[in-house]
């Protein structure tokens, strides 16, 4: 649990000293916390670094997102991973799957890190306005890790303070509280943010913190998977119309996954990553897991892992000349894969697998990297402007605002290369948030929220990528280590 905190990524309105001078997150006295400003301020930073924590976004995470949706296979060779990556790529899962105990885990410990955070903020000496924004922070992480959460398994249990040990052991907090409970805690959180943090490029708005437009757009995808239309469509207008910060399209697609793009225009929140003497301060193995792998004759220093190939069925949702298949696939071709670095791939026979995901790529070459590639300095793109456009369309759509959905979906068209089109209904918009998101993580989930819509559409979907989807898939099984941690108060999930 302790991990360096990097401070000074988040500059703006605190003063910072060297981040590689702040304590761990599990050397603070939480008692001194409560009355020293900068202690307070280190646990909120403590926060936002728990989203490096491998078993957050990392192996675990590609796994049950990308893997086990239908925008990417297992990869690497057929053995490896066989018994948890593999059951998670065939739906085959069930509760004693690492994997699954991993995300869970790492979830908890932000959300631990965060009630532990507001703790020391509301108690801390700092005026009304820094302790509103940075409790403003706080209670959006701590709604994101829910959403995850809530998205992943569920009903989950409901742990929205410090607790004693008593209170730890307690059945109260282990066991689920319903998915409309964990919801109404997401939208209490992210309402406090939107209502007090500042706006992107605001004067005490550092790179990296958490911006209104960021509770707007997380909030707006909630009210999504809540089918509220009309709140998300009042969300992401208000982003549009560039009332929250500044945003837009970067003009270049492939530009959005490299280190210039991180932080631009199009961002609207992301994980931060950098370069610290441990070399530690980025997202455990995430590039690593889903980097080119040799295979065959071998003979070249390979790139990862192999795991979370891009899938046909993905492959064969592209249009001709849609420049988002190229930015976002890697092709290993029979001459060898030149990457846009200069590095050069192999040709097929000494590479593990044909496909590989060139979002999760980040340069040895011409990029920030420590010499680690287990800690690529690669930041997760968690909400984008290219999404706002596409909640956005969805919502109008459903408010009988066609228009404004078809200038939403052809201002995307438009940067990929292809033809405007001349009308648009669900399905098209269900298309384009596909390829646009491509490898994003959130497909799986994409597919379960549209199946509520229009059910039948996540068995079929699975079925043309050759899964097996059945009514207990909607969710992943409750992991059988928390289960027995608590004593059998948390139940596993029907079906499994």
């Amino acid at each position: 649990m302790k991990k360096t905190i990097i401070l000074c990524l988040f500059l703006g309105m605190f003063s910072c000293k060297n981040y590689l001078e702040v304590k761990p997150q599990g050397q603070i006295d939480q008692e001194a916390a409560a009355g020293d400003p900068a202690t307070a301020q280190n646990l909120v930073t403590g926060v936002y670094n728990s989203m490096w924590e491998g078993s957050m976004h990392g192996f675990s995470y590609v796994g049950m997102t990308n893997i086990a949706s239908d925008d990417a296979d297992k990869g690497s060779n057929a053995d490896d991973g066989k018994a948890n990556f593999g059951a998670l790529d065939n739906l085959t899962m069930d509760g004693t799957i690492n994997n699954l105990n991993d995300v869970w885990s790492g979830f908890y410990l932000g959300i631990s890190r965060a009630n532990q955070a507001l703790d020391a903020v509301a108690g801390g000496a700092l005026n009304e306005t820094q302790k509103n924004q940075l409790i403003g922070e706080v209670r959006f992480l701590r709604a994101y890790f829910y959403f995850d959460l809530v998205r992943f398994f569920g009903g989950v249990p409901k742990i929205d303070k410090v607790l004693t040990p008593g209170e730890a052991n307690s059945a109260a907090y282990q066991t689920k509280a319903s998915a409309d409970t964990i919801y109404g805690l997401i939208i209490s959180d992210l309402e406090f943010a939107l209502a007090n943090v500042s706006v992107k490029g605001g004067t005490n708005t550092a790179v990296g913190r958490v911006t209104k437009g960021a509770a707007a757009g997380l909030l707006a995808k909630v009210m999504l998977y809540r089918q509220n239309f009309q709140r998300a469509y009042s969300l992401t207008d208000s982003i549009i119309r560039q009332s929250v910060g500044e945003y837009g399209l970067l003009d270049n697609y492939e530009d959005i996954w490299r280190t210039k793009g991180a932080n631009g225009i199009e961002s609207v929140f992301e994980v931060q990553t950098g370069v610290n003497s441990a070399c530690n301060a980025a997202i455990a193995s995430y590039s690593e897991c889903q980097g080119p792998r040799a295979g065959g004759k071998y003979g070249w220093a390979d790139l990862g892992f192999g795991f979370g190939v891009p899938s046909r069925s993905l492959l064969n949702e592209y249009e001709a000349n849609d420049k988002r298949e190229a930015a976002t696939v890697i092709f290993i071709t029979s001459a060898g894969t030149f990457l846009w670095d200069g590095f050069r791939i192999p040709s097929q026979d000494s590479v593990q697998n044909s496909y590989y995901n060139y979002k999760a790529y980040h340069s040895q070459i011409k990029e920030p990297y420590c010499g680690d590639r287990s800690r690529m300095p690669k930041n997760l793109r968690v909400l984008r402007y290219g999404e706002i456009l596409l909640i956005h369309a969805e919502a109008a759509l459903a408010l009988s605002k066609s228009g404004e959905a078809l200038d939403d979906i052809n201002a995307l068209r438009t940067r990929a290369g292809l033809t405007p089109l001349g009308s648009v209904d669900r399905h098209a918009i269900w298309h384009e948030r596909r390829v646009e998101l491509a490898m994003e993580h959130d497909r799986f989930f994409d597919l379960i929220r549209e199946n509520e819509l229009e059910p039948g559409l996540a068995v079929a979907a699975f079925a043309a990528h050759g899964k097996t989807f059945t009514d207990k898939n909607k969710v992943f099984p409750i992991p059988k280590a928390q289960i027995d941690l608590s004593g059998g108060s948390l139940k596993q999930n029907t079906g499994y």
